[in-house]
């Protein structure tokens, strides 16, 4: 069932019921509230198994060397991971105001997420005095965050190479300004 609800959003599906993944799935409607408490759980337990799969998509990045290095580095992990999302990210969205589960597997993503940024960047981070640094920390998670990246590849049309020259634009910009 969990499978069935991620081809679903794979499909571009948003907001599938939960008749649709039973339909999917090849079991009744029952069978789905008999395995999941309700639908916010099926979202949860698919968001779980859409993070596991995609897991070896993630790789350590480096805290030093050049900067240019560390930005290609991060860009490129960034963009194969938002790409591999897509789908799931805007069903998730949707969801999120209405399910504390998936909303609590949302916030774990972005914390971990800024972290990535904190660390890749710490350098360009550190050289900035405190509000500065702080609002540093905050336009790099933005720019480098799935809004942005839909924004990119959805609604501005563009190829993921395209995207990822522009996001690293945006980024160099931000790390390289006062």
């Amino acid at each position: 069932m969990v499978e069935s609800l991620l081809a679903l959003l794979d499909e571009g599906i948003v907001r599938p019921t939960a008749r649709e993944v039973a339909e999917r799935a090849g079991v009744s409607l029952r069978s789905v509230y008999v395995h999941f408490d309700d639908i916010e759980d099926l979202f949860t337990a698919a968001a779980h198994r859409f993070f596991e799969r995609h897991r070896d998509l993630y790789r350590p990045l480096p805290a030093d060397g050049p900067l240019e290095d560390r930005l290609a580095a991060f860009v490129e992990q960034r963009a194969r991971m938002h790409d591999a999302a897509r789908a799931i990210r805007r069903a998730a969205v949707l969801q999120e105001p209405f399910s504390p589960a998936l909303a609590d597997v949302l916030a774990l993503g972005r914390k971990l997420a800024r972290s990535e940024v904190k660390q890749v960047f710490s350098l360009e981070i550190k050289a900035r005095d405190g509000d500065a640094r702080r609002r540093l920390v905050t336009e790099l998670d933005v720019v480098a965050g799935g809004t942005t990246w839909e924004s990119l590849r959805g609604d501005q049309g563009l190829s993921p190479a395209e995207a990822r020259e522009v996001l690293t634009s945006m980024l160099r910009a931000l790390l390289l300004g006062g």
